[in-house]
């Protein structure tokens, strides 16, 4: 036995060398040289510059906001997400399967050992006598991996872990711009209630002062009835606002893992939302595509897909097993290891489809639509992508200018409705221009209110297109793994 496990071994090995120089049948991936535009089609106004990108800013964009409750939110919200741990999850699914490919481009060895107790049937000539029989081995398996139908299905299994771990990080680059809108939806309810009940203290004073004047007859029935009027609708937009607020409270609470209602009263005390970034510099396309974890998951899942191509090639050719066994035997205990107890078994052995009704073939034909559709979804991406940035440059900027306006005609609204409520005192005008001067103060504080929100949400937005977040929090995210990942895509 010792003779024979010297030339078996090297045997192997030479196979070994041999058969992994083989060629993989299928087509070996390339990704896709796309033509992409050179810089961003929108002007760079309000701030925006088509410099080389800050990667440090693009990393922690949400500090620039400088609210420590939201880098807070934000924290919690990397440890307690579950549809980030869902995502952790499915990478952790691909680690196994990865490992699992990869096993099988090698050989199996099996130890085994069994006592058997016999007993002849005396009518069947056996004379009803025992007998034990004792065998300890080892049985060994090699497929082996001529036209690389193994390698390419770790080459799938690779790619996949890669496009899972992308994964993570565009659910993480999601989850954080998902925070900070939530966050400051909540902020944003907070001010417009205020806006609301400032307005409604002061047409409650103008309420009650109108009344008095039509008392004394200096007012008209008319009068009074708009003037309760105006309070009675301002007053009907609160449970709108209180409802807008405890919905937004909650949406942030189960987006930091946490039963809705808990962050209550940490969100009690309203926060004015701080004032925007002067600067910020958006780099070219190419530097944004390559950062995007959504653009890297899909090409990782068309190199998968490529592979898949090979692995149903593979199916065409005939496959080699080597198998062999090593085992001692003898029928009693203290035999089994006597120097005639040994015997062993070795050999190859060959399969290959001769007839399955073209269902090789079409299996091929199915792995190489699918690439293709791959292929497309891959372009398809990068394409919304683009449009994606464009449209947050664009929006970015305009709604800068939409809240200047918004702010002059809040002040102008201002001051028009104290001069009204001055000439109505005088007599010099009706109660009806000075309901429409309030009208119109309550209506412009609120679109500024909003505008504000809208702006800090489009800065959101444009950092999200631009693939922020994920290169300083992704990986802290992963957990260890078990095996090892050198050669797997970063």
């Amino acid at each position: 036995m010792p003779m024979n496990r010297t030339v078996l071994l090297p045997a192997a090995m030479l196979l070994w060398i041999g058969f992994s120089g083989c060629a993989k049948v299928g087509p070996d991936y390339q990704q896709p040289d796309l033509v992409l535009p050179a810089t961003w089609q929108a002007p760079a106004e309000g701030g925006l510059s088509l410099s080389q990108s800050d990667q440090q800013q693009l990393a922690q964009w949400w500090r620039l906001l400088e609210d420590p409750l939201l880098n807070s939110f934000i924290d919690r919200a990397v440890a307690g997400n579950l549809d980030l741990e869902q995502a952790r999850m499915r990478l952790f699914q691909a680690r196994a399967s990865r490992d699992i490919s990869s096993a099988g481009l090698f050989p199996t060895l099996d130890a085994g050992g069994s006592v058997t107790r016999t007993k002849g049937s005396e009518n069947r000539g056996g004379g009803g006598t025992l007998s034990t029989a004792y065998s300890v081995g080892f049985d060994a398996a090699w497929e082996l991996d001529l036209f690389g139908g193994r390698r390419r299905a770790v080459e799938a299994a690779r790619a996949q872990l890669e496009a899972n771990r992308e994964d993570l990080r565009d659910v993480l680059v999601s989850l954080l711009a998902e925070v900070a809108l939530n966050y400051i939806d909540v902020r944003t309810f907070q001010a417009r209630l205020k806006i609301a009940a400032d307005n409604l203290a002061a047409q409650q004073e103008a309420f009650a002062l109108t009344r008095a004047r039509y008392q004394s007859g200096l007012a008209s029935e008319l009068d009074v009835q708009q003037a309760r009027s105006l309070v009675a609708g301002t007053r009907a937009q609160l449970p709108v606002l209180r409802t807008g607020l405890a919905n937004a409270e909650n949406l942030l609470a189960v987006l930091l893992g946490l039963p809705p209602g808990s962050l209550a009263a940490e969100l009690q005390e309203p926060v004015v939302l701080a004032a925007l970034p002067l600067s910020i510099a958006v780099g070219i396309p190419a530097e944004t595509l390559q950062r995007r974890p959504d653009i890297r998951r899909a090409e990782r899942l068309l190199a998968a897909q490529t592979a898949r191509i090979g692995i149903a090639t593979a199916d065409l050719y005939p496959s080699f097993r080597l198998s062999g066994s090593i085992g001692l035997d003898a029928f009693s205990a203290g035999r089994l290891f006597s120097s005639g107890s040994g015997g062993y078994s070795f050999g190859p052995s060959v399969s290959w489809p001769v007839f399955d009704a073209g269902a090789i073939a079409a299996n091929i034909k199915l792995q190489t639509y699918q690439q293709q559709e791959a292929l497309a979804a891959y372009k398809s991406l990068v394409l919304s992508a683009l449009a994606e940035v464009e449209g947050g440059l664009v929006a970015y900027a305009e709604e800068q200018k939409r809240y200047q306006a918004l702010q002059e005609s809040a002040d102008a609204a201002g001051q028009a409705a104290k001069l009204a409520e001055i000439q109505f005192q005088a007599g010099m005008i009706n109660f009806t221009e000075v309901l429409d001067a309030r009208r119109s103060l309550l209506s412009f504080q609120d679109q500024q209110a909003q505008s504000a929100a809208t702006m800090s949400g489009n800065l959101i937005r444009l950092y999200k297109a631009l693939g922020g977040g994920w290169t300083s929090l992704g990986l802290e995210t992963e957990p260890p793994s078990p095996g090892n990942d050198s050669n797997d895509h970063q």
